[in-house]
């Protein structure tokens, strides 16, 4: 379930807006405490759990993670208040961004195929003779499948010719691409994070909403309230997420109390011209192929999964990177807060030494109910920095590669560029990135993009709105811009 509207998104948005208007109280750690009883308040009728009780029990999860804790490390026994002065005492996000509510987990029951009531016992028996393992036999005249034997391949359910045989997924297992989430032995999802690479897949996937990432809201207001000079920087998705122009969204965040707003696109314009740069000379040295990088989960997944891929990988940074370092060379002091669509950004912060914090799409929107800040009412507010078309056309699929080979053909260069777009990465394109590794070469292009999330970053797990209108929306602000050669050229002048 990826849909960019649903209970889930509407649930968690409201815990992040009560979350911040505590903040924003008198008394952040009563008020904190307060919340799952102020939404759940006694008498009243639930549908989604079987009392108010476990409803509050899980409502409680879902604030300890909205603080930034870990519902792993949870005691139970710790009271709101106490996570809510510590989310504003502590110094440094932790490590792992993810948390599994156990409480809201369902406890799905184990992947496997099963034969359905549907069975017609047909004479055939396609089933069984489209078994390679052995698992399918005939019991009182219906198919039935041994799950000691059976490997979940599906060949039987394509078989049967009546659809009589269904296989019973657990979602967060299979979206994820790494096979970094497995049931513990209470059922309950688990993540290793020495293979997660912190996509966000499992997070739209779950129907439970359990599995969240852990907020750096209260941080990154934290530094704000301490005054120290805390910079916003826009990825360039969220040309794409609101319904206002990314000049007004700017103007909001100034009053949310950020000092400065940069666009990411203004780092996104350096990495076109460093990995353009990087691909001339891997051609020129006859290098088959040469993946981009600007991906931070394809770049977790080459450290843990694929690390013999790592020769063929642009060693360019991401254009979060670029802009981080921009804000410090002004500041060298400043707090940079990275606003983005993606989960796989928090880990990438941890690892930059100059990214401080991340918040996500959904937390921005919160921040602005919380702090009654009506977008749609504020003045345009113009970037020092204008960036170029092809800088903010990166959140979208084919982005990156068309922002490079446009960077070479702007300046004359006489190189074949061929891109090659994997719009997304799963078990299958993952397979296909091994090949590259070990054969030495991409059979569909010498650029290749690899973008974790289908559709680009505008297909993030924090995306708000629409894919085909968040497209529209991002390209409309794109075509605003000067090409990438020349806009970098008038900054320089």
């Amino acid at each position: 379930m990826s849909t960019n509207d649903n209970q889930i998104k509407h649930l968690k948005k409201e815990i992040l807006i009560r979350i911040a208007e505590a903040f924003l109280s008198d008394d952040f750690e009563e008020n904190a405490r307060k919340i799952p009883y102020d939404m759940r308040p006694k008498g009243c009728e639930t549908d989604l759990r079987c009392c108010i009780y476990k409803e509050r029990a899980v409502i409680r999860d879902r604030i300890v993670a909205g603080l930034g804790h870990s519902i792993e490390k949870d005691d139970e026994y710790k009271l709101l208040s106490t996570y809510a002065k510590e989310a504003t005492e502590r110094k440094q996000p932790d490590e792992e961004i993810l948390t599994v509510l156990q409480g809201a987990c369902k406890g799905c029951v184990q992947s496997s195929v099963h034969v359905t009531d549907l069975c017609q016992g047909c004479v055939a028996r396609p089933c069984k003779t489209t078994c390679r393992f052995g698992a399918i036999s005939i019991i009182n005249g219906k198919s039935h499948i041994d799950a000691s034997k059976c490997k979940n391949c599906g060949m039987c359910i394509n078989a049967c010719p009546y659809s009589a045989i269904a296989k019973i997924i657990v979602p967060c297992e299979s979206v994820c691409p790494v096979d970094a989430i497995k049931k513990d032995e209470s059922g309950h999802a688990r993540i290793d994070f020495s293979k997660c690479i912190s996509c966000g897949k499992c997070i739209m996937a779950c129907p439970f909403g359990a599995i969240h990432e852990k907020s750096q809201v209260i941080d990154v207001l934290s530094r704000i309230k301490e005054g120290k000079n805390v910079v916003a920087m826009m990825a360039p998705a969220i040309a794409g997420q609101f319904p206002y122009p990314v000049e007004k969204v700017r103007t909001a965040l100034l009053k949310i109390g950020f000092k400065d707003v940069l666009e990411v696109a203004q780092g996104a314009d350096v990495t076109t011209l460093t990995e353009a740069k990087d691909f001339k000379e891997r051609m020129a040295e006859n290098a088959p192929f040469m993946t981009t990088s600007c991906c931070a989960a394809y770049n977790e997944l080459v450290k843990k999964h694929i690390p013999e891929i790592k020769p063929y990988v642009s060693e360019t940074g991401t254009p979060m990177y670029y802009t981080a370092e921009i804000a410090k060379k002004k500041d060298p002091n400043c707090i940079t807060v990275f606003i983005s669509p993606c989960s796989a950004k928090r880990k990438e912060a941890m690892d930059n030494p100059n990214a401080d914090y991340v918040i996500n799409f959904e937390e921005l929107g919160s921040l602005l109910v919380a702090m009654k800040i009506e977008v749609n009412n504020l003045e345009d507010t113009d970037f020092e920095v204008e960036s170029s078309k092809e800088g903010r056309n990166f959140p979208l699929s084919g982005g990156v590669a068309q922002a490079v080979k446009s960077a070479l053909e702007q300046k004359g260069e006489n190189i074949e560029v061929h891109p090659c777009v994997i719009n997304g990465l799963n078990k299958q394109s993952i397979r296909e990135l091994k090949g590259y590794a070990k054969t030495g070469q991409c059979p569909n292009g010498n650029l290749v993009e690899i973008m974790s999330c289908e559709g680009g970053c505008i297909g993030g797990n924090s995306a708000l709105n629409a894919q085909n209108k968040a497209k529209k929306q991002v390209s409309e602000y794109a075509d605003k811009g000067n090409p990438v050669v020349k806009n970098t050229k008038e900054q320089a002048q």
